[in-house]
């Protein structure tokens, strides 16, 4: 569920000495995938600009709803996100890329390990909008250099719909959980866009194959899907733990579990996964301290330690009051009292939003009349409502 709304990378020439001779346009899209390949990306594929409008007819109706919860920027101008064209006239074609991060391992079984954390897969390395945004610039000057076009590439930070964009273009199809399932590498793409102004032949659009299963839906913690293809961002683990700022509303905090940034359940659950191969790319290899991080540990971090542990890190940008707000729901989710005492030492902390997490924390681990005792001196502290409020609610 993670997303930006800036970033776009103007590229024209001027045209390299040693441009690649002039080549039809079926053959310059060969030698577009073999390039591509040859910079790491596992899928590649054409589509037109005017391919979502079905796509954008349900993105409307989910910004209707309301869905989309507090993600403001996905209801800005959203005319800009129902065809590329309206985000640059002059595009032709959208070559869609796609590079494989499957995990060595089933992210469901992390979740059973109460007192360690879980990090969603795609967060475990590095940030993979910087990878992706370097090879893409890579394959766009060699595009330039080869045919001497226009083009503009994205990488999950500006106004296009990536995902519809990769079905149109054969990479895979949406799955009822929203995501792209491809048959060959499952749930586990990274998806990266050039928009050229070449006219370049398109590829066949995938097909759904998800058939009768509903594997995505049923293991839903929360029910954020009210019906196949439809996503209710604010009930979705991802939007609470990375998007959202504020408190984690009360219905959602047991089902969260130990997940402290994301969640890869229905990713994870996809039948077609059994096809999935293992990612190749080293600097998006889980990090062996991000791989089930006890939690006594990372409620420790104060701001500094933060940056430290998750440079490089897309958990960096929700900042480390975020991140500690759900290391607490986690930890009161971990049926450990010994972990009562690394809550209790977060009730005056000097961010509201850890503080009133670690009031429900404590709760979940003690009864109310011990946390009345642990908690005395933050109940009396005049400036610390937010812990008189979580203790009234709980």
């Amino acid at each position: 569920m993670a997303g930006g709304r800036a970033g776009v990378a103007d590229l024209r020439g001027p045209r390299l000495l040693n441009a690649v001779a002039k080549l039809s346009p079926a053959e310059l899209k060969s030698a577009l995938g073999r390039e591509a390949r040859g910079l790491g990306f596992d899928c590649a594929g054409v589509t037109e600009p005017g391919a979502i409008a079905e796509a954008a007819k349900h993105f409307r109706e989910f910004l209707d709803a309301g869905a989309h919860g507090d993600m403001a920027w996905l209801a800005a101008d959203p005319e800009r996100r129902a065809d590329p064209r309206a985000l640059w006239p002059a595009v032709r074609s959208v070559i869609m890329l796609g590079l494989n991060y499957g995990p060595e391992e089933d992210p469901l079984t992390l979740l059973e390990s109460r007192t360690h954390g879980a990090i969603s897969v795609y967060a475990q390395g590095d940030d993979y909008h910087d990878l992706i945004k370097k090879r893409l610039k890579a394959l766009a000057r060699w595009l330039v250099a080869a045919s001497g076009c226009e083009v503009k590439v994205f990488v999950d930070t500006a106004a296009v719909m990536e995902k519809p964009l990769a079905q149109a273009a054969g990479l895979g199809w949406q799955g009822k959980h929203t995501n792209l399932v491809s048959r060959e590498f499952g749930s586990w793409l990274f998806l990266g866009a050039i928009f050229t102004t070449l006219d370049l032949p398109r590829d066949d659009a995938d097909i759904d194959h998800c058939g009768s299963c509903r594997a995505c839906l049923d293991i839903c913690p929360t029910a954020a899907f009210p019906a196949p293809y439809k996503l209710d961002a604010r009930r979705c683990i991802s939007y609470l733990t990375i998007e959202s700022k504020g408190a984690i509303p009360h219905e959602f905090r047991k089902a969260i579990g130990n997940r402290i940034y994301g969640c890869d359940d229905c990713l994870a659950v996809c039948p077609w996964n059994k096809f999935a191969q293992t990612g190749h790319e080293t600097k998006l290899a889980a990090r062996d301290e991000l791989r089930e991080p006890r939690l006594s540990e990372l409620a420790r971090l104060d701001d500094a330690a933060f940056r430290t542990l998750f440079s490089k890190s897309p958990v960096k940008r929700i900042g480390r009051d975020r991140f500690i707000r759900n290391v607490l729901i986690a930890i009161g989710n971990s049926n450990d009292a010994a972990l009562a005492e690394v809550a209790e030492r977060l009730l005056e902390d000097k961010s509201p939003l850890v503080r009133g997490a670690a009031v429900w924390a404590l709760l979940q681990l003690i009864d109310r009349e011990e946390f009345s005792k642990r908690a005395a001196s933050a109940l009396r502290t005049e400036s610390n409502e937010t812990v008189r409020s979580e203790w009234r609610c709980a």
